[in-house]
Formats: structure tokens, C-alpha cells, sequence
């Protein structure tokens, strides 16, 4: 049964906060002055690693990659993660799960140190025990990595009970990759299609949905 998943790992941009905003904006900034064309599919950007991002859908070599990053950041780090707002229903969602004993973490590919200002800028740290992210030189940014991070972090060896969280598909391949199922959640920047391609384990329509079925 769904509901005896007792430790919920929740990623973050795009399943607890529209980040979509400071993201792209900080994107375009970077990909300009890199002097590249901003591709006409930008949401594509939101979910995977920046780096592999600049290299994937831009062809950046290493040197541009490491150059489009510190744009990125320079904006990111004062501005862009201000650009963002906590989607409708999740800190009552989380105030639930937690309620009943729930065991909540953060693992997201987004660089901890943002992850950490975020969360406390927007309310949401009081309701989670471990925030686990990226380091900024782009170590440990692969979701499976993340995921080890913190369940090595909040000594976890039974990960029959953990259950990831995440609006896409990098959410559903570093769960699996890990040995966790997966719950893909739909207010997020993923589709029904792409998280059933990835081979999500639960879909959930709303916030509200995913306490229900969790408690």
C-alpha cells in the first residue's frame, strides 16, 4: 500500500515551487551572453542539471558550459531564486504528512545552497528534516546521486519504505536507479506522458491528492 511509504523525498522546483520565472530568465541572460540562439523550447531546461542542460540542447564544450554557469549564477544566486512562489496547497499538504509522522526530505539537483535559502525564504524549511542538493561544482547534480546523499545522510538502509516525489522524468529514472519507487505529481512542469514513459509508479493531480493517498 501506498500509505506505509513512512519517508517522502520531495524534489523541488516544480513539485514544491514554481521556479519556472528566475530559472528561464537567468537562462536566456546566460545563453545570450554566450552568444547562442535561445532555443524556442525553453521548458526543456527545467528539471535536468544546467550544466548537462548547456550541453544537451546547446552543444556547449566544457569551457563554455563552466563560463555559462558563473553567468548563470551571478544573476541566480542574488535575484532568479527570489523568482519563484510555493504552488497552491503544499505547506498544508506537508503539514499533514508531517502530522501523521512522516519523515520528509529534499532531494533536488538545484545546488543545496540554494535549495536551503529558498525553502527557509519561503516557509517550507520548518517541515523538513534533510535538504539534500547539488554541490556547486557540479558534483552529486545526477538525481540518484542526490538521493544517496540523503538517505546515506538520514541513515537509511531500508529504502522499501522511501518514496521519491517529483514532477519529471529524472525524478522517476534516479528514484528506480536507487531501488525507490516513484510518485509523479502533475501540477509540475512534466507531463502525464512523459512520467508514464519514465515509468512513474503513482500519479497524483494535486497536492491534496498526494496526502490523501499517503495518509
Amino acid at each position: 500500500m501506498i500509505s506505509n511509504y513512512d519517508t517522502l523525498l520531495f524534489d523541488l522546483d516544480g513539485t514544491l515551487t514554481d521556479s519556472n520565472e528566475g530559472i528561464l530568465r537567468c537562462l536566456e541572460n546566460a545563453i545570450k551572453q554566450m552568444g547562442f540562439e535561445i532555443p524556442e523550447d525553453t521548458n526543456k531546461f527545467l528539471g535536468p542539471p544546467i550544466r548537462q542542460s548547456f550541453s544537451q540542447f546547446l552543444g556547449m564544450d566544457e569551457k563554455q558550459i563552466d563560463e555559462a554557469v558563473k553567468i548563470f549564477r551571478e544573476r541566480y544566486s542574488t535575484v532568479g531564486l527570489f523568482e519563484n512562489r510555493v504552488y497552491e496547497g503544499i505547506p498544508e499538504m506537508l503539514e499533514r504528512l508531517k502530522k501523521v509522522g512522516k519523515r520528509l526530505m529534499v532531494a533536488t539537483s538545484k545546488p543545496e545552497v540554494y535549495a536551503v535559502r529558498i525553502l527557509e525564504r519561503f516557509g517550507l524549511s520548518q517541515f523538513f528534516e534533510i535538504v539534500g542538493g547539488a554541490e556547486l561544482d557540479g558534483s552529486r547534480d545526477y538525481k540518484d546521486e542526490v538521493i544517496e546523499y540523503v538517505l546515506e545522510k538520514a541513515g537509511i538502509n531500508d529504502r522499501s519504505r522511501v518514496l521519491m516525489i517529483g514532477d519529471r522524468r529524472q525524478d522517476v529514472l534516479g528514484a528506480h536507479k536507487t531501488g525507490l519507487k516513484c510518485l509523479g505529481i502533475l501540477w509540475g512542469y512534466g507531463s502525464i506522458e512523459e512520467l508514464n514513459e519514465a515509468g512513474a509508479d503513482f500519479i497524483a493531480d494535486t497536492p491534496q491528492q498526494v496526502a490523501n493517498i499517503l495518509i
